[in-house]
This record gives structure tokens, sequence and C-alpha cells, in this order.
């Protein structure tokens, strides 16, 4: 076990020091946690958040629940830190949230209507009506801003466009649109706000100039988007303000706790993993519904053939976002609806299988016995773009196990990521000498080695990877706050484990990687076939 590299980055100042609350947002719900500033958990509380889908290509999460959840998750936190002494130490609150989603709020942050999530696709008919009317749209966006508006309609800006035009009424009473982190930042103080940060799926920000704090008016003209429904932008270190009294009151915080501007849950990843520090010469993976690689950037820049895009880091420069696709959510796919499926088979739920997760993978051989897994269960993304390619298993035999089946789905899960790394380092112009390994998938050692051997390269595990984006939150306002230094919050996040390329394994993975790669160009005419033909 280490602690990241510092052995006591805590000063006696600091050991009395303000508390922080974490606030993750993810998808399925919040983790609340109560962290020191030396990084130590102190308490935490979880709450799930269900999404209602009603046809349609909708998407939709209750911010009223959401909130609840935050408020009992909250309490659940600081019951188990201690209770209201503990509580009465708190003195920061740092938010991170899934982003690509939009809640429409009142002047005082209460919502006005549904969350529109980032999975929700009734928006595209509105981005691509942009193009229809503006030719310059696609290369303007991408030299002002990075990312066009998407045709699948998974951005903000899409969400937003839906609400103005197809919910009239709802876009009449509302104030503003914001992101999730943003929502509760405005539910915490009453004071609606965003960031360069926050507000970067709206794709409405200049990104060559972070310093702006101001939408870009071209491309609000161009988007169609009402600009009185878009929120202030407030730079990053400013404070939003403190507790509402009835929200103090009601979360039993003072009310001179300060909340600062929050982050989407990728920047809070880099982080994290300390891959956006400056001069930091590894990458940050964070492998939780998804697989997203990050790293420190230093400019504006985009490449279009590998899916790479730069994205404001929270420290007031860019960061690498390269979205791999799907992660964990693959690995449960497999693990719930074809291995332990509840069917006319017969009912193989199992609720602790992920406890023997790494049981499972070190019965089946480095190779998964020849088993090739494809990951692209919902589409391609980076390096290569193909939402509509398809994924599954290759080299499948009558000696084929379970458990090679398990091992194989991540494994690939590993080669997709290994394909992605080169055209990253070759974008951020040099070459990463380890991995930082975060969210859920870093709770496995197995699937932190297997990394390590895929990549070729060592993988540092993230401790209590389920309260990383929490602590690193927390740790951020924190620094915000002045009781640490920006440059120390790596060495608070301690590391569990650190994993080396065994190299009698390299030129088998070297050989499958070889043949993953080609898979894709060969499967993919099949799976496009196979889709239009059960259309």
């Amino acid at each position: 076990m280490t602690d990241g590299g510092n052995n006591d980055p805590t000063s006696a100042r600091e050991r009395i020091a303000p508390l922080g609350l974490g606030i993750d947002l993810g998808t399925s719900g919040p983790k609340v946690g109560v962290f020191a500033a030396d990084g130590a958990l102190l308490g935490h509380g979880t709450r799930r958040v269900v999404t209602t889908r009603q046809g349609g290509g909708s998407a939709e999460q209750d911010p009223e629940l959401i909130w609840r959840a935050v408020v009992d998750a909250t309490a659940e936190a600081i019951a188990s830190a201690g209770g209201s002494a503990v509580a009465a130490r708190i003195g920061v609150i740092g938010i991170d949230s899934q982003y690509s989603s939009v809640v429409p709020v009142a002047q005082d942050g209460t919502p006005t209507g549904p969350m529109i999530t980032w999975m929700d696709s009734r928006g595209a008919v509105h981005n691509n009506a942009i193009y229809g009317r503006e030719p310059d749209a696609f290369m303007t966006w991408l030299d002002v801003h990075g990312i066009v508006p998407l045709p699948s309609g998974a951005d903000s800006l899409a969400h937003a466009l839906h609400l103005q035009h197809d919910r009239p009424d709802l876009h009449a009473r509302t104030a503003a649109f914001v992101e999730p982190m943003d929502y509760l930042a405005a539910r915490l103080t009453g004071r609606v706000t965003a960031t360069v940060c926050s507000a970067f799926m709206f794709l409405l920000t200049d990104n060559r100039r972070l310093d702006l704090l101001a939408w870009h008016p071209e491309l609000v003209r161009m988007a169609g988007i009402d600009p009185t429904r878009l929120p202030p932008l407030l730079p990053m270190d400013e404070p939003i303000g403190t507790l509402t009294p009835g929200v103090a009151a009601e979360l039993g915080l003072p009310a001179n706790a300060v909340v600062y501007p929050g982050v989407n849950d990728t920047q809070v990843g880099g982080i994290a993993t300390g891959a956006i520090n400056p001069g930091a010469t590894h990458a940050g993976i964070c492998i939780g519904t998804t697989s997203v690689l990050i790293a420190g950037l230093g400019r504006k820049d985009l490449d279009i053939d590998h899916q790479l895009v730069s994205m404001p880091d929270p420290f007031g420069d860019h960061m690498l976002m390269a979205e791999n696709g799907n992660g964990g959510k693959a690995l449960d796919h497999v693990l719930s609806n074809m291995l332990l499926a509840d069917d006319a088979l017969g009912h193989h739920h199992d609720p602790h299988v992920y406890d023997r997760l790494d049981t499972t993978i070190a019965s089946s051989q480095p190779g998964a016995n020849g088993v090739l897994f494809l990951p692209w269960l919902g589409g391609a993304m980076a390096p290569v773009d193909d939402p509509r390619m398809r994924g599954g298993f290759l080299g499948v035999s009558l000696s084929t196990s379970r458990a090679d089946l398990v091992r194989a789905t991540v494994e690939g899960l590993a080669h997709n990521l290994r394909w992605l790394l080169g055209p990253a380092e070759t974008f951020c112009r040099r070459s990463f000498d380890h991995v930082v390994f975060g969210g859920g998938g870093a709770r496995s050692a197995a699937w932190s080695q297997i990394l390590a051997d895929v990549l070729d390269r060592p993988v540092h595990q993230l401790a209590d990877p389920a309260h990383a984006n929490g602590r690193a939150a927390a740790l951020f306002a924190l620094a915000r706050h002045g009781v640490i230094d920006p440059a120390s919050i790596s060495a608070r996040m301690p590391i569990s484990a650190r994993f080396s390329p065994d190299r009698v394994h390299r030129h088998r993975y070297g050989d499958m990687h070889e043949q993953f790669v080609a898979s894709y160009e060969v499967t993919r005419p099949i799976a496009h076939a196979l889709r239009a033909a059960t259309r």
C-alpha cells in the first residue's frame, strides 16, 4: 500500500482545517462523502436514482428525486462520520456529476421539468437542422469549440433545443438550462451559474480562450438557442456562494459552508488520477459505465480521425478527453444478460458476482483460451467512430468456459484502450510512462493486471475508487478555499497497488491485439448488414 508518493502531505494546520463534502452524482445516483484535508474518508452515503424511458429516444430523471437522494445520502454520510459535531466542521462543498445532461431550472434553482440525460436522443433533429440552415456550422464549431452538434443528439445543446422547441410551455417557465453539477450548486446556494468547464457540452463556448466568461455569440446564433436561457459563467476559482438557510437546516450543515463550481466526471477523473497535473508524464484511465482516457494537453486541439478532443480542465488549461466506449457496462451486460441471466432457462442472478470477479478471471489463462471479445456493443468510439458497429466473441470453441468469456471481456476492453493509446500519445506529443486506473473497474486487481499486461506499461490502481471522484471534488474545493495546495491533491489520492506488465505475456497479447484491430474492419460490414436485416 502506498499514499501516492508523499508520506505525510498534511500539515498540523490542515489537521484542524475545515472538512470538505464531496458530492459525486453519477447516472445511477449520488455518492456523498465527508473528507478531511488529507483525503481521509470520514463517512459516506449512497442513493440510487432511476432513469425513465417512455419511447421515442427519451431518457429522463426527476430532478426533485435527485435532490432528495443527495439530501438523504448527505445525512447518511454525516451520520457515519460522527454526526453533528463533524457536520459543524464542514466548510466547503465540491461537486462532480455526469454530463451532457440538462436540467431546466427556475431563478432560484428549483427544477421546472425533468432532467434530459446524456442517453436521450430527441434533440437530434434540432442539431441536424443546424447544418441544413448554416452551411459553415461544421467548420465554425470545430474552430471555436472543438465539438460539433452531434447527429445523435447526445449533447446538452440538443437537449436544450428539444425543450425549447418541443416543450414551449416548459421553456416559458424556465430561467436557465444547466448541467447536473450546476443544478445541485443552484439548489445549495439559490444561485444559478455555470463555468466553461461545466458548460462544455452545451457546445456554445469559445474554447480557444478559456478566460472569456461569455457564450460565443455566433455559435448561439447558429444554434438558434434562446440566449436568455443560458446561465452566467463564473471563473472556476470563484465561490458560487454559501448555503441558503433552508438548505443548511435541511442538510444539517453550517450556513457558511462555501459551495464551489462543479466539474464533470471526466474532469474530476483528471484531478483524481493526477493526469492533468502540470508536467504529468502519465495518463489516467477511468472505467465506469464507459472507458475514458484522460491526459493533460495544454492547448485546444482536435484529432477528428481518431475522435480525440481537448476539453477545458478545472485548473484553467486544456485536457485530452478520449471516450473509448462501453467499459463496465459491457462487462455488466455479459455477466447479467448472458452468463447469469434470469429467463426461461432459469434464474441465475447473482448480486455478489463482482465479489468473485478476480477469482473467476484467475481461473482462465491469459489470452482466455483463444477467445477474443469485441466490446462495441453500443457502437465504436475513439479511436474510431461508428455508432452502427457491434461486438461479440470470436474464437469460441468446445473447450471455452464461462470463465474464459469473463476474462476475454475484460481483455477486450483493455485491447480497445491499447488501440486508443497510440493515437492519444501522438496527440499529446509524449509517451505515457504509466497509467493511473480509476473508476469502478479499479476495484479489481485482476483487471488492473490485465490492463498492465495488454497496455504493456505499469498501472497504478487508485485506492477506494468508488469514492475517488467525491474525494477529488472535495479536495479541489478545499484547494480553491486555500486550505491545501492544489499541486498536492494527487498526493492525497492514495494508490492501493502498482502492477507491472508480465513480460511472459507480452507476445501473446501483442499477437491478440493485432487480431483485435483486424477484427474491426473484418466484422464491420457484417455488423452493418445484420443491423439492416433486423430493422
